[in-house]
């Protein structure tokens, strides 16, 4: 590892500090996180709702989260489901680079900042900086991953569970980008929202945030979750953190070279 902890994150790496944080990003030389943090182009703000891709449109960019949230939504008939949610570092397309149009969009919840990288300085990367690389495919296997813990959800728990293992995700995965949460998790989602990421009603969806409340767990008003006991929750919630993978699969910087 090189450098301090400080000096690996947004205060040296004010668009990509938070790449990878928590995870494998201190086996990246100081080199490869100065050339990652060149990489964005060009830095946009959005207000909430705007549609940053939509599905089937053929793209020549991907882009990085900095600031904010983004869902990954599928729209079918006039209903809406949210298949995805993105915190700060995340590389929210990098499988547009390969795939060319999604199958899906991605939309900001609540204002979001974000940074573009063309598809020809990612094939740059692929050609000349094959660690660079591997890291970024291990930012699109991670995303793997929680897509299929998010299945696995659907289908193991009840909803007062699937909104509480929500939760516990986003804390955790703040967690590992150093942005701690303490008794209250604050998130732009409304009712609707958790209603189309747990794959419920709007009156289920309510109905479940009254659970969580009745039990003493946790309390949500408009969007933001305040709980005394994380643990509790997390036990509640089913929730094992090994799919996010953090401290990232190699502990050694020499398997990583």
């Amino acid at each position: 590892m090189n450098g301090t902890t400080e000096l690996l994150g947004t205060a040296s790496f004010p668009l990509t500090g938070n790449f990878l944080a928590g995870r494998l990003r201190h086996n990246l030389s100081l080199d490869d996180l100065q050339y990652i943090e060149g990489l964005v182009e060009s830095v946009e703000e959005h207000d909430d709702g705007a549609r940053l891709l939509s599905r089937g449109i053929k793209t020549d960019r991907s882009t990085i989260l900095i600031e904010g949230y983004i869902f990954r939504t599928i729209e079918s008939g006039n209903k809406r489901f949210i298949t995805g949610v993105h915190v700060p570092g995340d590389f929210v397309d990098l499988h547009g680079f390969a795939l060319k149009r999604l199958d899906h969009n991605i939309d900001a919840a609540g204002k979001v900042k974000v940074g573009s990288v063309s598809h020809e300085t990612l094939r740059a990367v692929m050609r000349d900086r094959p660690g660079v690389a591997r890291a970024m495919w291990f930012a699109t296997l991670l995303d793997a991953a929680i897509h299929r813990k998010w299945i696995q959800t659907l289908e193991q728990l009840d909803a007062p569970r699937r909104i509480a293992h929500l939760y516990a995700e986003l804390h955790t995965r703040l967690e590992l980008v150093g942005r701690g949460v303490t008794r209250a998790l604050r998130t732009p989602f409304t009712q609707f929202d958790m209603a189309d990421m747990c794959g419920v009603s709007a009156i289920h969806a309510n109905r479940a945030v009254g659970k969580l409340r009745e039990l003493g767990i946790a309390e949500i008003r408009r969007g933001d979750l305040y709980t005394n006991d994380w643990a509790a929750l997390k036990r509640y919630a089913q929730f094992d953190p090994d799919y996010l993978y953090g401290d990232g699969p190699l502990k050694v910087k020499e398997d990583w070279d």
